[in-house]
C-alpha cells in the first residue's frame, strides 16, 4: 500500500516534530546516585535534600533516589552531626533531543520541554563535597543582621 504524494507530505512534518520532541520520547524523571565525600573520603550517614522548582527529596547517602526532571537547578543541602555540612547547585544540562526539537519544531517543541524538563539532565552521580564541622569552642555563628568587624 502506498500513500499518495499529498498525504506523504502532510504526514511526514507531523512525523518528523513527533521524532525530536523529547516530552514524547523521554521521561520527566531521572535516577541519581548520591555520595558525599568529606577530605578525599566517602562518608556515608549524610541526610541530604535535594530540591529544584518542581519538587524535595530527601536521601540519606550514599543512595539513589528518583527526582523529577527540571530545566532549572537542582541544590543539594546535606548534614552530619559533628562531621560536617554541604551546600551544592548542580545546572541541568539540556539533552540532543532539545536541540533536536528547536529545529524540528520551530521552537514549539522546545517550550514544551523546556517546561516538563523532559529534554534536560542531571548528572548521574552526584559527588557532594562537604565541610568540616565547626569547633565547638568557635561558638554558633552570628545572629542575622548583625555586622563582624
Amino acid at each position: 500500500m502506498f500513500l499518495r504524494p499529498a498525504a506523504t507530505a502532510a504526514l511526514l512534518p507531523a512525523l518528523i516534530g513527533l521524532a525530536g520532541c523529547a516530552s514524547l520520547t523521554e521521561s520527566t524523571q531521572q535516577n541519581v546516585l548520591v555520595q558525599t565525600v568529606l577530605e578525599h573520603r566517602e562518608i556515608a550517614g549524610v541526610g541530604c535534600v535535594l530540591y529544584n522548582d518542581v519538587g524535595k527529596w530527601f536521601v540519606t547517602t550514599p543512595a539513589r533516589v528518583t527526582l523529577r526532571k527540571s530545566a532549572g537547578p537542582l541544590r543539594i543541602d546535606c548534614q552530619k552531626a559533628g562531621k560536617g555540612w554541604a551546600y551544592e547547585k548542580v545546572d541541568a544540562k539540556a539533552d540532543g533531543n532539545l536541540w533536536g526539537n528547536l529545529a524540528l519544531t520551530a521552537g514549539v517543541g522546545y517550550f514544551i520541554d523546556k517546561n516538563t524538563g523532559a529534554g534536560y539532565d542531571y548528572p548521574a552521580t552526584l559527588t557532594v563535597v562537604m565541610h568540616p564541622a565547626q569547633d565547638q569552642e568557635e561558638g554558633p555563628p552570628p545572629a542575622a543582621g548583625v555586622t563582624l568587624y
